[in-house]
């Protein structure tokens, strides 16, 4: 089932042909909206972007790709210049919200056929990291859509490996990873780790962790260059995406999270393969991983057992890191 939040283009949204379980018409502020569905379960939301309180502050449209999961979302540009200009469209596409229109025509084809970022990556010019810019596909709202020409600040990496974790099903426990990672890491090396658009570390009560946004992700890698190691939280940060060197994409192989996970993507897992998945908090035997590669036409990376954060002894982390290429961490009992 699915919601619909509109304001000025209410009328234009009422024969959408898809069922609707609830709807809101008005002007709300973002905070509203988050709250309303932050916790109700829907397939789709089409979101006229009119019923956002100061809508064309980018800052608005940042705390609702942060807080709701914009791969359900369709947002509805009202057409004027403020919508429609290229810094615009790319400030929607770093915060992972690609599925934007301007018309019913172009909810309709989104509904059925939802964009990833190859879809939208002609909109985002970034550094040489997004090399595959021009292989999106044919789509009917790129009428409505003008070439970006901004560059975003491009690391300098030197010696420093950058790897990013990142939540394929929701919450599979990203930046506890991250949190234990950089931990076991630092026996050895010189280590920070950062999070993007998201404040979730503050929890750990670890002063050296890192929280940032997605516009000044490339500068705070730059200042932490001298690292040995820099481990991201990415979040929904396609830009922080492309800054890593290494990407650990988490899966938890529960019934529940991955059938969430097919029914709002049936196809979720096949832009995976060959990708390091690593099946998280998972308690799955080697027969079943087996069973699972074979269903998911994937090959898994790792098989991480449940973790305890407080340990200062995680052998079965040890034994990750030592896949991913680093040394074996010396135990600190």
């Amino acid at each position: 089932m699915n919601v619909i939040v509109s304001n000025k283009n209410q009328l234009l949204l009422e024969n959408l042909g898809i069922d609707i379980i609830k709807e809101m018409n008005g002007e709300f502020q973002v905070d509203e909206i988050i709250a309303t569905f932050q916790n109700f379960f829907y397939q789709r939301m089409i979101l006229d972007i009119t019923a956002i309180k100061n809508y064309t502050d980018i800052t608005n449209l940042q705390k609702l790709s942060i807080s709701l999961d914009m791969e359900k979302i369709i947002l509805l540009l009202d057409g004027t210049e403020a919508t429609s200009n290229p810094t615009f469209i790319s400030n929607l596409v770093s915060m992972g919200i690609y599925n934007f229109t301007k018309n019913v025509e172009g909810i309709q084809y989104l509904y059925n056929t939802p964009n990833t970022y190859r879809d939208v990556a002609q909109f985002h010019r970034l550094d040489a990291t997004f090399g595959n810019a021009n292989m999106a596909k044919p789509n009917p709202q790129a009428q409505y859509m003008a070439p970006v020409v901004e560059e975003a600040p491009q690391p300098e990496f030197y010696g420093t490996r950058v790897i990013g974790v990142k939540n394929i099903t929701k919450q599979s426990g990203a930046s506890s990873l991250v949190y234990m990672m950089k931990n076991e890491l630092s026996k050895n090396y010189s280590v920070v780790a950062i999070e993007v658009d998201k404040t979730d570390f503050t929890y750990f009560r670890d002063k050296s962790l890192v929280s940032t946004i997605t516009s000044e992700i490339g500068s705070v890698i730059n200042k932490h260059k001298d690292k040995n190691v820099i481990i991201i939280d990415i979040n929904n940060s396609i830009v922080a995406e492309g800054f890593c060197q290494d990407v650990i994409y988490l899966i938890e192989p529960s019934i529940i999270k991955l059938q969430k996970l097919m029914t709002l993507n049936a196809a979720a897992l096949q832009g995976l393969k060959d990708k390091k998945i690593v099946l998280n908090q998972s308690l799955l035997s080697s027969s079943e991983v087996a069973n699972f590669e074979y269903e998911a036409r994937v090959k898994v990376f790792y098989n991480l057992v449940p973790l305890n954060e407080r340990s200062k002894n995680l052998p079965e982390l040890n034994k990750l890191l030592v896949k991913l290429g680093f040394s074996k961490q010396q135990s600190l009992m």
